[in-house]
């Protein structure tokens, strides 16, 4: 399997919905395609299929040598890629909702969502501090 291409297209499939959250995010074509379950069904499937692909072989998750060993595996590493790809656009996808629901407007989490892109936690913490001076809210 090529997994250099199956990396490009994974990447290629996330970027229109993160273009639809950030400069589209009310209407009816990102609703359906991007705040429903579509993306994340459609990349979580590949997630299963590389999960069993690369189910067995060197390497493991229990210590720090192991997981080098792992993600030095083609098919491990891309797994691991879009691990991140599906739970950030998940999360971005989360944020939009949250702040409509909220009437937080969208320029003031549009940062939120780029930063949610590139480094995923940093982004939602990033909400979550906007979120809270907005509306004094700390549940979800």
């Amino acid at each position: 399997m090529n997994y250099s291409l199956l990396f490009k297209i994974a990447n290629g499939l996330v970027i229109p919905a993160w273009l639809m959250l950030v400069a589209f995010p009310r209407t009816k074509i990102t609703k359906i395609v991007v705040q429903s379950y579509l993306y994340p069904i459609l990349l979580s499937a590949l997630y299963l299929s590389l999960f069993i692909i690369s189910w067995g072989g060197e390497g493991g998750m229990d210590t720090l040598e192991n997981l080098k060993t792992s993600f030095a595996r083609d098919e491990v590493l891309v797994l691991g890629w879009v691990h991140y790809l599906v739970f950030d656009l998940f999360i971005g996808a989360w944020m939009v909702r949250d702040a409509e629901s909220l009437a937080i407007q969208h320029l003031k989490i549009v940062p939120s969502l780029i930063l949610t892109l590139f480094a995923g936690p940093v982004g939602l913490l990033s909400y979550l501090i906007i979120r809270w001076t907005m509306t004094k809210k700390l549940t979800l």
